[in-house]
């Protein structure tokens, strides 16, 4: 039952109960509201249940405990209240459980921890409380918890330092007391947030380590004992020392993006640097990243005053997206600097990073219609980088977490710090000796671990169904194989092999299947797919 993005509200029929073939049900995103039938919640067969995005209310029923298939749970952003019944750890099953921004409140049942099958974990946004159960331990295959803004109180269970694929944990905004386990830093995160707490003691030595070796770990844990500089040092610096360069007509000025560059504004942090939501006097929003470092470490007085920094990217980035106008990559509305602090101001992307959506709590809103409007748009990107700019650009490092989405999932490639300007002369990027990129992303014959030999190691050994996300519908598999393909010939081994871009935008446009328009949606709007004539090949990753 697929009926997500209408507008049908009211209730959800009694009868509905009554349908026990039912394996897959989907009604988020309308206007639908009132308690879910107590028979709906145990229906024998269900493996999926997706009600995000309405205005249910009520509690999940104990019936629930009938529903032994139930593998998905996906309840968010609704009314929900009353307290999780002790009967959802009965679902041997159950393998995600998101039921965020909701009413739920008093303590997790105990029985919880029975859920050996549990990946994933996200109620944030309820009203939550009391400690957490003994026993978490249990959950060896947990991926991602995610416990933030609720009122659980006492101490963080040592249990959570041993669940071994744990890489993302966010318990912010809570009441948790005491010490940081040490067990913490067995754990091998992403990301670990542990802000807006009552927490005291010393941070674990090998934590503290572990945030300084992994390339993109975004430790967020704010707590009092953390001492960090904060933007109150910046923008304590004399305004007139600050420079302005726009690349576009502005509706503000520097010192609107200097007053609002606090850390409850925070959306990201990474590997280069952190990121500001800025909401603006006319009611815009901008995204501003304020660069790791500062200063060169061996520089003398005079280059500093000539605002001279260490090699972070600035420049490139400034270099690169200052001058380009396309409608797939990110726009770069100005840049600010002074003697120790850089600043990049661009447009808003109000569904954040393909990367978070993919491996966060929203994956499963990611249809395989969806993904392929993202993929189309990032490739049209790249193609203009390649083809259609001058010099011709390439970016180094395009990953899941580069590419950004708008209020539409429309695609923008971003972060352009490690991008180089091909030289006209030879055809060939500058300065291509120094191997750039995140591992796992760069050219499969730059490095050893990668995404390229694991793709076809497991299609090898396993089948393409082991490599196809689980959570696309398989109806879409042909066209998923079609894409699939393209992927594994734009990293053939032989670079000379590689189609350009603009080849592998004409075959992602030729996937398109018969019984769907040849059209897409991008910018609110449907716009036909137009084909052109691109047979060149290219030595392109």
């Amino acid at each position: 039952m697929l009926m997500i993005y209408n507008s049908f509200s009211g209730q959800i029929p009694q009868s509905l109960s009554d349908c026990q073939s039912l394996a897959r049900v989907r009604l988020g995103h309308n206007q639908l509201s009132g308690e879910v039938p107590s028979g709906f919640w145990g229906l024998p067969h269900v493996y999926l249940v997706e009600l995000v995005n309405n205005s249910f209310s009520g509690p999940i029923a104990k019936t629930i405990a009938s529903a032994a298939n139930l593998s998905l749970l996906i309840l968010d952003n609704n009314l929900f209240n009353g307290s999780i019944p002790e009967e959802i750890g009965w679902l041997e099953n159950l393998g995600s459980f998101s039921g965020s921004e909701n009413e739920f409140s008093g303590p997790l049942p105990v029985s919880i921890v029975n859920l050996k099958q549990l990946g994933s974990l996200d109620l944030h946004g309820n009203l939550l409380s009391g400690e957490l159960p003994s026993g978490i331990d249990s959950w060896k295959k947990m991926n991602e918890l995610n416990l933030a803004n609720n009122e659980f109180s006492g101490q963080i269970p040592e249990g959570i330092g041993k669940l071994p694929v744990l890489n993302y944990l966010d318990l912010s905004s809570n009441r948790f007391s005491g010490k940081i386990p040490l067990s913490l830093q067995n754990l091998k995160l992403n990301q670990l947030n542990l802000s807006y707490n009552r927490l005291s003691g010393e941070i674990p030595p090998c934590l503290l380590r572990k945030c300084t070796e992994v390339a993109f770990l975004g430790i967020l844990a704010y707590v009092e004992i953390l001492k960090y500089r904060t933007f109150k040092n910046a923008r304590a610096i004399d305004k007139s020392k600050w420079i302005l360069m726009s690349f576009h007509k502005l509706g503000f000025s520097e010192y609107e993006i200097l007053a609002s560059l606090d850390e409850d504004n925070v959306i990201g942090s990474g590997s280069s640097g952190k990121v500001y939501k800025v909401v603006l006097s006319n009611g815009e929003a901008v995204a501003v990243k304020k660069l790791w470092g500062g200063v060169k470490k061996e520089s003398d007085e005079s280059d500093v005053e000539k605002g001279q920094f260490q090699d972070d990217g600035f420049e490139a980035e400034v270099e690169t997206l200052g001058k380009i106008r396309h409608k797939n990559i990110v726009k770069l509305w100005c840049c600010c600097t002074t003697r120790d602090c850089k600043l990049l101001v661009y447009e808003y992307m109000p569904n954040g990073s393909l990367g978070d959506l993919l491996h966060g709590s929203k994956g499963g809103l990611l249809d395989w219609p969806t993904r392929y409007k993202i993929l189309l748009d990032a490739a049209e990107g790249l193609s203009y980088l390649h083809h259609d700019c001058v010099p011709p650009i390439v970016h180094r490092d395009v990953k899941s977490n580069n590419i950004l989405l708008d209020g539409d999932f429309g695609a923008r490639v971003a972060d352009f710090g490690v991008a180089k300007v091909v030289d006209s002369t030879t055809g060939k990027p500058k300065s291509m000796s120094i191997i750039a990129g995140s591992c796992g992303y760069i050219a499969p014959e730059l490095g050893e671990k990668d995404l390229v030999k694991w793709v076809c190691t497991t299609l090898d050994q396993k089948g393409v169904d082991h490599v196809i996300d689980p959570k696309l519908d398989s109806c879409f598999k042909e066209e998923i194989c079609k894409v699939l393909n393209i992927g594994i010939h734009c990293t053939s081994p032989l670079p000379v092999n590689r189609p350009s871009m603009r080849r592998v935008v004409k075959m992602l446009q030729e996937v398109v299947p018969e019984n769907m328009p040849k059209t897409a949606k991008k910018d609110g709007k449907l716009t036909p797919y137009y084909y052109e004539d691109a047979s060149d090949h290219g030595n392109e990753a």
